[in-house]
């Protein structure tokens, strides 16, 4: 039915190249049709008993990874696609739309572990934690803790060195999106808590299929959305780390984080531009049909309003989204457009799923119909990888210093 994506290009300099804020390249548009008629055959019918029995979408990874959906943006030499961030961007939109948990999953999976593994790992990191698992298993990556969200040099996770060059990780991180599930994870620890920023390490960690000494995963979280996607601890009680496994530099793990955060906004204003379009076409689709007033709720112009300043911001968010992929894309630093993207993404999510069950009225607030599960979905996309104060933050910061 679906035909592998790799197959489907001849270089990623063409992607790169070809894009326009008009309109996408041939090469960008399949991926994108590829991923729309997913969602609509797999995803869609799927959704709501993903959300109701909060499980883990397992058949439809597997078959994202078949469609080499799973390793986007990795090089082919490991299972990848080797494909562009405005393709990965247009991937999570799209499933998105249909399924926020697999939109999700699919995002922070290749955004943050298969990207950064792909990105900043060795010859020999690539292949043993490429190599060993298949396409279709899900990486962490594991930066939180209770104390160390937004301000992440509050990290108490440490990492003490031995005299054979291991490192012996202590601590509990937070929040870690995939962490039942996760096979290997890219956790972040202090070699130095006095060093604050400069002693902060990555390490690539292998969980040996749950068999890790020291590794345990702490109960799901029972979230209000994408309740498909498991949330929880990682608690390290004594976990060793080979040597070769340090990710990057000794204290060159906050300069890994931010840059890969970069990457992940654009993950998640993708993700919430694909709940932001599932709101406005089940706003539009149920106002087509509802009668009222001697005629359909379509006709009214308050609601006609409504669904124009949808539209309009969700337009908006989308060049926003497209622009900070293209920045990454050519290698620039794209910090204030993939703050700028996200932060306008979640808002716009909310805004589109508030006004779709406005639209719908009681309809709007009952599970029978997806609109309260756009809502649910919508919240987390202004609050992980950053709230949106920080964002706007981050913003603020990187235009004075464009002015000074």
């Amino acid at each position: 039915m679906f035909r592998k994506l790799r197959t489907a290009f001849n270089a990623r300099c063409i992607l790169m190249r070809s894009f326009s804020v008009g309109e996408l390249s041939k090469e960008h548009h399949e991926v994108q049709q590829l991923c729309r008629l997913f969602s609509e055959r797999e995803l869609k019918p799927a959704a709501s008993t993903i959300d109701r029995n909060g499980a883990f979408p397992e058949e439809h990874i597997a078959k994202l990874a078949q469609l080499g959906l799973m390793r986007v943006t990795v090089s082919p030499s490991y299972g990848g696609s080797g494909m562009d961030m405005l393709s990965l961007s247009l991937v999570v939109e799209e499933l998105s739309r249909g399924c926020g948990s697999t939109g999700s999953i699919v995002s922070i999976h290749n955004c943050l572990y298969a990207n950064l593994l792909n990105r900043m790992g060795t010859d020999d990191q690539r292949d043993r934690f490429f190599n060993k698992y298949e396409n279709h298993t899900i990486g962490a990556f594991a930066l939180s803790e209770a104390g160390a969200g937004s301000d992440v040099a509050a990290m108490t996770t440490r990492a003490i060195k031995n005299e054979d060059g291991s490192w012996i990780l202590n601590g509990t991180k937070g929040w870690v999106t995939s962490g039942i599930e996760a096979v290997a994870g890219i956790i972040f620890a202090t070699v130095d808590p006095s060093l604050r920023y400069k002693g902060i390490t990555a390490f690539l960690v292998d969980f040996d299929e749950g068999n890790l000494g020291g590794l345990h995963r702490g109960r799901p979280e029972d979230k209000l959305g994408i309740r498909g996607t498991s949330t929880c601890d990682l608690i390290l009680e004594n976990v060793r780390v080979p040597a070769a496994n340090v990710l990057g530099t000794v204290g060159g793990g906050m300069r890994i984080a931010m840059e890969q955060l970069d990457r992940a906004r654009i993950g998640i204003a993708s993700q919430a531009l694909g709940i932001s379009q599932a709101a406005l076409e089940t706003a539009v689709e149920y106002a087509k049909q509802r009668t009222a007033f001697g005629g359909t709720l379509i006709d009214l112009p308050a609601v006609r309003t409504r669904i124009a300043e949808i539209a309009t911001r969700i337009e908006t968010t989308r060049l926003l989204v497209r622009k900070a992929a293209c920045e990454v894309d050519r290698g620039l630093r794209a910090t204030k457009a993939c703050s700028m993207a996200k932060w306008v993404a979640g808002e716009t999510a909310t805004y589109a799923a508030h006004g779709c069950q406005q639209i719908l009225g009681g309809m709007g607030y009952v599970k029978d119909l997806p609109a309260e599960r756009y809502y649910r979905d919508s919240r987390i996309t202004e609050i992980y990888g950053g709230v949106t104060d920080v964002q706007k933050s981050i913003v603020a910061d990187q235009v004075i210093k464009e002015l000074e």
